[in-house]
């Protein structure tokens, strides 16, 4: 009996947007090394994959580098970068200077994101991991009448939430 491999979703980069958002990861991934760390780099090049896949792609105009401070200025709000208790921290200010980016083109362009990827606050897809296990509102769900936490709920409870794209992972997958 054959048994079939399990499939992995695979995210290229159109061929006519590569050149755009390899620049842009180039700025992110250097600003992140010297600034921020490993997870916002990996946020970034999520975010800047999603964005050079859209149709059109915002990426096709437009300067990299705002781009990229555009990219690391949402995914700091989301995140709250200029919040003084996370590590790291950094301000709007901090963060154009570190792309040579006026304030007011850094939040056009995050408008921009905000809108074409549908990216709100909270929102579980551009969390850094330890904001994802943290968030308490993330797991909560309705069942019933009663609200509960889907953490504590049976594993077959917890596959439905996922499938439904109320959770973003199991958590006894993550042990």
């Amino acid at each position: 009996m054959k048994v079939a491999k399990p499939r992995t979703k695979v995210q290229t980069v159109p061929r006519e947007m590569q050149a755009a958002h390899d620049a842009v990861v180039a700025l992110t991934d250097a600003f992140c090394a010297e600034h921020l760390d490993t997870d916002y780099r990996d946020l970034a090049r999520r975010m800047a994959l999603a964005l050079s896949r859209k149709r059109p792609s915002p990426l096709g105009s437009g300067q990299p580098r705002t781009w990229a401070c555009g990219i690391v200025h949402v995914l700091g709000q989301v995140n709250f970068l200029s919040d003084p208790a996370t590590t790291p921290t950094m301000t709007m200010a901090e963060i154009c200077k570190g792309f040579a980016t006026g304030q007011s083109t850094a939040s056009a362009k995050g408008r921009v994101i905000y809108e074409v990827l549908g990216v709100n606050r909270m929102d579980p897809a551009w969390l850094l991991p330890g904001l994802v296990e943290a968030n308490p509102l993330l797991w909560m769900a309705e069942v019933n009448g009663i609200l509960v936490d889907l953490r504590d709920m049976p594993r077959a409870v917890q596959e439905i939430a996922l499938a439904q794209g109320l959770i973003p992972y199991i958590p006894g997958d993550r042990a």
